[in-house]
């Protein structure tokens, strides 16, 4: 699962920006996995991370890929639960 997050940085104004590229920058104000923007967007993934490789390419934005581990732990697993009801 990776994480994407805005970095603040970069003079990118929204008129610089697709609709696209600008709902992705703006949903990545906080820690956000690739998945669950895929579906705050209602885009497929493989969509979601071409748009989130052009901002990436801008500096707007930077991926943080978390071991291919998987975890026990409650606190990960209801946050996927959460996500996935929201989705649904």
């Amino acid at each position: 699962m990776s994480m994407v997050r805005a970095t603040g940085k970069g003079m990118i104004t929204p008129r610089q920006l697709g609709v696209e590229h600008a709902n992705a920058l703006e949903l990545c104000e906080k820690p956000t996995s690739v998945a669950e923007l895929a579906g705050l967007l209602r885009r497929p993934v493989t969509v979601t991370k071409v748009v989130l490789s052009d901002l990436i390419e801008l500096g707007a934005v930077i991926a943080k890929f978390t071991p291919t581990e998987y975890s026990n732990d409650p606190a990960i697993l209801e946050a996927v639960i959460d996500g996935l009801r929201r989705f649904v």
